[in-house]
């Protein structure tokens, strides 16, 4: 890693679903592995979330050629449907954690979703940003997964 200054990302992607479903699908353990920290070579292996202030999630993805890749971090703010602030780290790639705040607003029938990510080593900011787009492009459709399944939306999971 170089000593150059943390930096903060900015991602921005429109959803034609309400808001309420956009933020629902950040906090729900059927829905959140399917996009959330999933790559489409890897298998998600675990997802524990805890979502309450103060309460931590727990996504592990198994990648070919890299093994088990875990994601962690405590929910800081949990305002729905509006915002979502969380701290979030990849302990095997780096100790320190970072800061993610996403920012939903009805835009006509849907919605638009803008992902802050502060505090991102330089080295990581590439491919942090195209991660994150990745992460959002792959929100809609397991919405349509889940809606295809049988989901009900029921908003008893917030805390």
């Amino acid at each position: 890693m170089t000593s150059e200054a943390p930096t903060t990302l900015v991602v921005t992607h429109r959803y034609s679903v309400a808001a309420e479903r956009v933020f629902d699908a950040f906090l729900d353990v059927t829905i959140a592995p399917r996009f959330l920290f999933a790559t489409q070579a890897g298998e998600m292996i675990q997802a524990e979330l805890d979502p309450r202030v103060g309460g931590r999630f727990v996504f592990v993805d198994r990648r070919p050629g890299m093994g088990d890749v875990r994601h962690v971090g405590e929910y800081l703010e949990i305002d729905r449907p509006r915002r979502l602030a969380f701290s979030f780290g990849v302990p095997q790639f780096d100790p320190g954690m970072t800061t993610v705040r996403i920012d939903i607003r009805p835009d006509g029938e849907g919605c638009e979703l803008t992902l802050t990510h502060e505090g991102v080593p330089p080295d990581y900011a590439e491919r942090s940003t195209d991660g994150w787009r990745r992460i959002l492009a792959g929100l809609e459709p397991a919405l349509e997964g889940v809606k295809a399944a049988g989901w009900r939306q029921t908003g008893t999971h917030h805390g």
